[in-house]
């Protein structure tokens, strides 16, 4: 069973490098594009998106480890789909103007909301819709995948709006380039050491359970759940440490004569 454990591990790892990687060179490559273009794009991807909800349904009731693998791809594809309209700019905020400078936090935070008010209802749209095709179910993997990709997404974005010492922009598109002036290169704010712990908490409490439960299926699904756990976790720490992660993806990426800053470290990942 250990070697199912480290193969589920592993799996969990590469569809999160993947994933991210095939949303990246979608956006690359409309970077340039027409408004229509993109909607039409997202348009004929919406079956991933509807795939994604009818797999977390589906799977909710299987108590097979072909059962856990599915709901972990559900949840991922529910996500990716949307990930992938906000960074091509479909859906993101109302707001698309550039952060004015000597404004007061509270001011800056509402405006920075604005940048992302669509895109922050859609997630949560989507997090209460997998919530509720998996509630009460035995299978809950593609719920609580879906739920840590949420809310690791959060403490990332608070993260990069109170201050962190690295921040990425590299694989912003020019659609969202107005994102870059809300971000604040610091050091590390109160919020960094709240979230950082929560999130590995998260990460022991799938270990705990990893090696308490007893079905094949729960062994998988935990596994799923702990190395996409311990990913976000990392994510954040990149915030911290000086260490170029987006060679991850930056050699996949098709070329364009778009000019990206580097600032230290934004996007992660999934």
């Amino acid at each position: 069973m250990t070697g199912s454990i480290l193969i589920a591990m592993l799996a969990a790892v590469f569809l999160w490098w993947f994933s991210t990687g095939a949303i990246l060179v979608v956006v690359r490559l409309l970077e340039n594009k027409s408004l229509s273009t993109k909607l039409k794009v997202c348009s004929l991807s919406m079956p991933i998106l509807a795939l994604g909800l009818w797999g977390i349904c589906e799977t909710s009731s299987k108590f097979t480890i072909l059962g856990s693998y599915l709901a972990f791809v559900s949840a991922i594809c529910v996500w990716g789909w949307i990930e992938l309209t906000f960074l091509t700019g479909l859906i993101t905020g109302p707001n698309k103007s550039q952060c004015p400078i000597n404004i007061t936090l509270f001011e800056k935070f509402i405006r920075a909301w604005g940048t992302l008010a669509y895109h922050e209802v859609s997630l949560l749209i989507a997090l209460g819709a997998v919530i509720y095709l998996g509630f009460g179910q035995e299978n809950q993997f593609g719920v609580w995948t879906f739920t840590v990709l949420y809310f690791a997404r959060i403490f990332a974005k608070l993260n990069l709006f109170l201050g962190v010492p690295h921040v990425n922009a590299e694989f912003i598109p020019q659609a969202l380039s107005h994102l870059k002036s809300y971000f604040k290169i610091s050091k590390l704010n109160w919020f960094f050491s709240f979230s950082v712990t929560l999130l590995t908490l998260t990460t022991v409490c799938w270990a705990e359970r990893l090696f308490s439960v007893q079905q094949p299926y729960e062994i998988i699904g935990f596994s799923l759940l702990f190395a996409i756990s311990l990913m976000a976790l990392l994510e954040h720490w990149f915030m911290v440490l000086p260490i170029p992660d987006a060679r991850l993806w930056r050699w996949m990426l098709p070329k364009t004569k778009t000019k990206h800053d580097y600032l230290g470290e934004d996007y992660n990942g999934l």
